[in-house]
C-alpha cells in the first residue's frame, strides 16, 4: 500500500465529485469520529449527520443531500450511494495491501494422482488434494484445506486456511471460504427403526456458483438425493446451517447463525437477520426480507419483509395459540363492533 493517496485519485477511482484539493492525501479509512488529518471516512445515514461538525477526517464521503453540511467542514467527494463508494473503496485498499499468494504447489502439501492444479494457482502449506479434483486458474488453496475427490475450486476463488470442500462438491468463480467452513458434510437425514436410527446415505453434492462468500464454521450439508445449490452472488456469515437439498437463489444474503432446514427453497435477493431459523420443505419467493430471530414456519409467497417469533408450548397447545393469533385482528373487530352495538 502507498503511503498515501490523492484525493483526486480516489475521486477517479469512485467516480464521486470531488469537492476540495485534489491535491490532498490521505493514508486511512477510517470511522468518523476516530479520524485524523490523514483519514477518509464517509456518511451515508443522515442520522449522523451532527458528525459532519466534529470530525477531524480530511475527507467525508456524503450523498448530494449532505454535500452542503460536508463541504462547509472541508473536502468532501459526493457519490450517488456513498456506502457504495465506501466498500468498493475498502476493496481497491486491501487490493494494495494484500500480499498475492505464491503461485505453485507447496512442499507439504498432498496431491493425489488424478489431480489437475493450474499453474496460475496457490496451494498451500499441508493441504490435501484428492484424485480428480480440479482447482482453476488463479485459485488460492490456504494451508489445511481439504479438496475432495473430483471437487471443484473455480478460477479466482479464494478458500482460507482449514476449509474443507466434500467430494464432488463444486464452487464457481471469484468465491471466498472462510476458515473453518465445511462444504458437503453429510446432510441430516435417518430412518426410524424400533427405536433406532438407520442412516440415510447423502448421494447428492452441493453446486455454487460464482462471487458466493461463506463464512467461517458455516455448513453446508450436501443433498440426500439431488443437489444442494447456492446461485451466484449468495452472501453467508459466520455460523451458518444450511441443510440438505437447500436451493437459495442468487443475490440472497444471510447474517449469523441463520439456520435454513432440508429441501427449503429460498428466492433470489432474499435477506435474513442473525439468528432467523426457516423450516424444511417451506418457499420462499424473491425479494422477502426476514428480520433477526424471526422462525418461518410456513412458506411465503409475497415478497415484503417478515417479523416474529412465538413461546415455547407443548405442541398442541401452540397450534391453538398460533391460529387464534393470526385471528386476533378480525377478533379485534368483531370485539368493537360489539361493544359499539352496546
Amino acid at each position: 500500500m502507498p503511503t498515501s493517496v490523492r484525493l483526486g485519485d480516489l475521486a477517479q477511482l469512485l467516480g464521486g465529485e470531488l469537492h476540495g484539493n485534489a491535491e490532498l492525501r490521505v493514508s486511512r479509512i477510517g470511522p468518523l469520529d476516530s479520524a485524523d488529518g490523514q483519514t477518509i471516512g464517509f456518511l451515508s445515514n443522515p442520522r449522523y449527520q451532527a458528525q459532519l461538525q466534529t470530525t477531524q477526517a480530511a475527507c467525508v464521503i456524503v450523498s448530494p443531500a449532505l454535500q452542503e453540511a460536508a463541504v462547509a467542514r472541508g473536502a468532501a467527494l459526493v457519490c450517488q450511494d456513498p456506502y457504495l463508494a465506501f466498500a468498493r473503496l475498502t476493496q481497491w485498499w486491501a487490493a494494495q495491501q494484500r500480499r498475492l499468494a505464491a503461485v505453485g504447489v507447496h512442499a507439504t502439501a498432498v496431491v493425489e494422482e488424478g489431480a489437475f492444479i493450474d499453474a496460475t494457482a496457490s496451494i498451500g502449506a499441508m493441504v490435501f488434494i484428492a484424485r480428480g479434483a480440479q482447482v482453476q486458474a488463479g485459485a488460492v488453496v490456504g494451508a489445511q484445506c481439504h479438496v475432495g475427490e473430483d471437487a471443484v475450486v473455480g478460477s479466482g476463488t479464494w478458500l482460507k486456511p482449514r476449509v474443507v470442500l466434500g467430494d464432488a462438491c463444486r464452487i464457481g468463480a471469484r468465491g471466498i471460504v472462510h476458515s473453518g467452513a465445511v462444504i458437503g458434510a453429510d446432510g441430516f437425514g435417518f430412518a426410524p427403526d424400533q427405536g433406532r436410527w438407520e442412516k440415510i446415505e447423502q448421494l447428492g453434492t452441493v453446486q455454487i456458483g460464482d462471487d458466493v462468500e461463506i463464512g467461517a464454521n458455516t455448513c453446508i450439508d450436501r443433498g440426500a438425493l439431488d443437489d444442494t445449490l447456492l446461485e451466484d452472488g449468495v452472501k453467508l456469515d459466520n455460523l451458518i446451517q444450511i441443510g440438505h437439498n437447500v436451493r437459495i437463489g442468487a443475490h440472497t444474503a444471510f447474517a449469523g447463525c441463520v439456520g435454513v432446514a432440508g429441501s427449503a427453497r429460498i428466492g433470489r435477493h432474499c435477506t435474513a437477520g442473525g439468528g432467523a431459523i426457516i423450516l424444511g420443505h417451506l418457499e420462499i419467493v424473491d425479494h422477502v426480507h426476514i428480520t433477526a430471530a424471526t422462525l418461518i414456519t410456513r412458506s411465503i409467497h409475497k415478497p415484503g419483509q417478515y417479523s416474529g417469533s412465538f413461546p415455547f408450548d407443548d405442541n398442541a397447545s401452540w397450534e391453538k395459540n398460533a391460529a387464534t393469533l393470526r385471528q386476533l385482528h378480525a377478533l379485534r373487530d368483531r370485539l368493537r363492533a360489539l361493544e359499539r352495538k352496546t
